[in-house]
């Protein structure tokens, strides 16, 4: 089970997480690309530190929102929607590649990774941005969505993606942030939920539900406040449940 952490989404003067601590305990980083957080140096930053920890690298992409921190939802155009993808990813991978790794995968960001889960005309645009990329590059989505769908069809693969800080609806999708308890603070808690996720393929539901998750990799972001130590309970309870944590791509470097 690969687990990955949403990184280098500080700007400028603006601190965002705490990279550093949060590194050495997961196996993939999403590395902000610039549209929602993120800028030129900390991208270099969080490479090279995932470079030092044999950690994969991905590109987080988002809608253009900085002020919103992408999560609102943003109409744009589909071929816009797509140049910007481009753009996106391929500013990361000259980073990754001046800090001695690669990108190895793609993933959308808060209200992108949201709206590609029904709005087919911008999952259409995401697809297309990695395939005019890379076509070989992976998409972290969730299970069941529209992306997954367009994906598998484009030829893309797709990795199926699961939230152990976050709430669940009991369709399967996340509980919208603006929701009471959509996000979760409890490390133990989080840790918890990753172990039943990683070995049983389900969550409970905001309604007591169960939930199948058959996922590939777990995320924990990394702009909450609890977000260390959410990663370190999530590992060391994953280690000790006889979980092989390790990313689903080969680290390069």
């Amino acid at each position: 089970m690969d687990l990955n952490s949403d990184l280098g989404e500080s700007f400028g003067a603006w601190t965002m997480g705490d990279d550093a601590a949060i590194l050495p305990h997961v196996t993939s980083a999403n590395v902000a690309c610039g549209f929602h957080g993120g800028d030129a140096r900390t991208a270099r930053v969080t490479c090279e530190a995932a470079v030092r920890h044999g950690v994969v690298v991905g590109a987080h992409v988002s809608y253009r929102d900085l002020a919103g921190f992408g999560r609102r939802f943003v109409d744009v155009a589909p071929a816009e929607l797509t140049d910007e993808v481009v753009y996106q990813v391929g500013a990361l991978q000259a980073i990754a590649r001046a800090s001695g790794t690669r990108v190895s995968y793609v993933k959308p960001h808060g209200a992108l990774y949201n709206a590609v889960v029904h709005h087919e005309s911008h999952a259409r645009a995401l697809v297309r941005g990695v395939l005019d990329v890379d076509p070989t590059l992976p998409v972290l989505v969730l299970p069941g969505s529209v992306v997954a769908t367009v994906a598998r069809d484009a030829g893309v693969r797709v990795v199926a993606e699961a939230f152990p800080d976050r709430a669940y609806a009991p369709d399967g999708t996340l509980v919208p942030r603006s929701h009471e308890g959509a996000v979760l603070h409890d490390a133990g808690a989080i840790a918890e939920r990753a172990v039943r996720m990683a070995t049983d393929g389900s969550v409970e539901a905001a309604d007591g539900t169960s939930v199948r998750v058959d996922v590939e990799t777990l995320c924990l972001h990394g702009d909450s406040p609890s977000a260390v130590a959410a990663a370190v309970a999530t590992r060391r309870a994953l280690d000790g449940a006889g979980v092989d944590v390790a990313s689903f791509v080969r680290p390069h470097g």
